[in-house]
């Protein structure tokens, strides 16, 4: 094997794992999962194309921060869905919650959620935020996302792909 092609871009294997994950068949993607499957399709009625989120880390390890940046890199680039994430809460559509809610965080979770303009979606992003993970039981654990605030949305992984990610958050996006 010659030096130049481990540089070489592998566009359709990207592509390929793009459109599994897309579908929720992809090794480590999961599936998405509504828990309130009106909500999610109101609020990609509502949006059609555009979607504000406000990120809040209740308290993760950081793994789904680092698949959150990585969307928006141009391999993934969810901008060109129009998501984007948003610095105040009272100027985006929903919140994007990674990790358990810690006894610390939960006070200024519910402050957010209250802060965004209805109506708003909530989304669990990771299997923490959906219910603890690893830190189920932990002494300063309060417990999962939908233990504090109503969550609309679920996207499981630890930490969940981006390709699931992006197309988990194009079903809000109404794109």
């Amino acid at each position: 094997m010659r030096i130049g092609d481990f540089s070489r871009p592998r566009i359709g294997w990207r592509r390929q794992r793009a459109a599994e994950a897309a579908k929720g068949t992809a090794a480590g993607a999961g599936t998405v999962q509504a828990a309130g499957a009106g909500t999610v399709q109101a609020a990609a009625n509502r949006n059609r194309g555009s979607l504000q989120l406000r990120h809040v880390d209740a308290g993760s390890c950081n793994g789904c921060e680092l698949e959150i940046a990585s969307i928006f890199s141009p391999t993934y680039d969810a901008e060109q869905f129009g998501i984007r994430l948003e610095a105040s809460p009272r100027h985006a559509d929903g919140l994007l919650v990674t990790g358990p809610v810690t006894v610390n965080m939960s006070g200024p979770l519910r402050k957010t959620f209250d802060s965004v303009p209805r109506p708003r979606i909530v989304i669990a992003l990771g299997d923490c935020a959906r219910d603890c993970g690893v830190f189920k039981g932990a002494y300063g654990v309060e417990g999962a996302v939908g233990d504090v605030v109503p969550v609309d949305l679920e996207i499981p992984g630890c930490p969940p792909h981006p390709a699931a990610i992006v197309a988990a958050l194009r079903t809000v996006a109404g794109t």
